[in-house]
């Protein structure tokens, strides 16, 4: 699956500024924990960072390999670009648009129903129908990248007749058989603006019920923390947010930071994936009313409690104007939000600038 690839350092500065400072072990009440680290490259075409503290190595090597294999499972699931042996993923949905329904994991029917919910209580702009439409930008931006030279924009009246087949009403979920089916057969489903933070969530989720107390996990800047670090000083982990307007070989190039304990942080921005034509700037997040990349913000970062819910509003706030957009955060309990202007300026919640290091906050004090 080809996911927005955040740069490295950006995402090392953000596990770094997670833990810098701490022991790496810790006395506690009945236990003595052990910071550990460890990293993978295979899922979701990102560095994925998993930071935990246990009271064994043991212990955090089980957590990791479970880990690890959760996000391969649901990486090949989520998958809308290849095919794999045995599975039935994103992608075998897409191919039998119009055709018929697919029997599909548990995890697909879930994703998506949540997608479609989010949608609908949202204003609609983070549609997983847009397939059609991301397709041929993906096209153009792809075949921009490796050739600078014959880098294009596509045709307005290519993507408007694609943009004739984004109904997420025709994407039919029958729960009892366990099928998908898109009505359309031109319909297809893309749903890098969610899958990535969704599947972060439920691994985390899932590594809890098994025992696991305190962890963070990076999966290429779609942030989990759980529980605080228990390294006997701090009470929240600390998140570093992209500064948009630093260079990706800055030694410092982060925005801020914020504070949260059991929560998630996601940023969207224009800084990520993107291609050049005639000197212009073109990134990946597209309006679905003009079909253009949005041009409202340089970026948006999103804290919830969901790391699903955190990934689908960093997309649905970075395509809305200011006054809706701030409007939508403030209306979801829960919810704070922080968007980067095109001029450089930040606008905040209330909520977000008391968890922020730049307005006092720190990582020694609980919420």
């Amino acid at each position: 699956m080809r996911k927005s690839k955040l740069k490295l350092t950006a995402i090392l500065l953000t596990v770094l500024l997670g833990v810098a400072g701490a022991f790496a072990i810790y006395q506690g009440t009945a236990h003595r924990y052990e910071k550990h680290t460890e990293s993978f490259l295979d899922t979701f075409d990102t560095v994925t960072i998993v930071v935990a503290y246990t009271r064994t190595q043991e212990e955090f090597d089980t957590y990791f390999e479970k880990t690890h294999q959760r996000f391969r499972e649901l990486h090949r699931l989520y998958d809308i670009y290849q095919e794999y042996p045995g599975i039935n993923n994103i992608k075998t949905i897409n191919d039998n648009a119009g055709i018929k329904p697919v029997k599909v994991d548990e995890d697909i029917i879930d994703l998506i129903l949540f997608a479609k919910k989010w949608y609908k209580q949202a204003h609609g702009k983070t549609n997983i129908a847009m397939g059609a439409v991301t397709g041929i930008w993906h096209e153009y931006r792809e075949t921009g990248r490796n050739d600078p030279e014959a880098a294009q924009l596509p045709p307005m009246n290519k993507l408007k007749a694609a943009a004739q087949h984004t109904d997420i009403d025709k994407v039919i979920v029958d729960t009892a058989n366990g099928t998908v089916f898109l009505e359309d057969s031109n319909m297809r489903l893309d749903v890098g603006a969610i899958a990535k933070g969704y599947a972060t969530e439920v691994v985390m989720r899932e590594m809890a019920a098994q025992g696991l107390k305190s962890a963070m996990i990076s999966a290429g800047g779609n942030i989990r923390a759980m529980g605080k670090p228990l390294d006997g000083i701090r009470e929240r982990w600390g998140v570093g947010i992209q500064d948009p307007r630093a260079s990706i070989f800055s030694d410092d190039g982060l925005l801020d930071v914020v504070f949260i304990n059991d929560g998630s942080v996601v940023s969207s921005g224009d800084y990520q994936r993107y291609y050049i034509v005639d000197g212009k700037p073109f990134h990946h997040l597209i309006d679905p009313a003009t079909l253009m990349p949005a041009a409202h913000y340089r970026a948006v970062s999103i804290v919830a409690e969901d790391s699903g819910v955190a990934d689908f509003l960093s997309t649905e706030l970075f395509l809305l104007p200011f006054t809706e957009s701030k409007e939508l955060a403030e209306s979801i309990d829960g919810v704070e939000a922080l968007w980067v202007m095109p001029d450089g300026t930040v606008e905040a919640t209330q909520g977000m600038l008391r968890i922020m290091r730049s307005q006092g906050a720190s990582g020694a004090k609980a919420k």
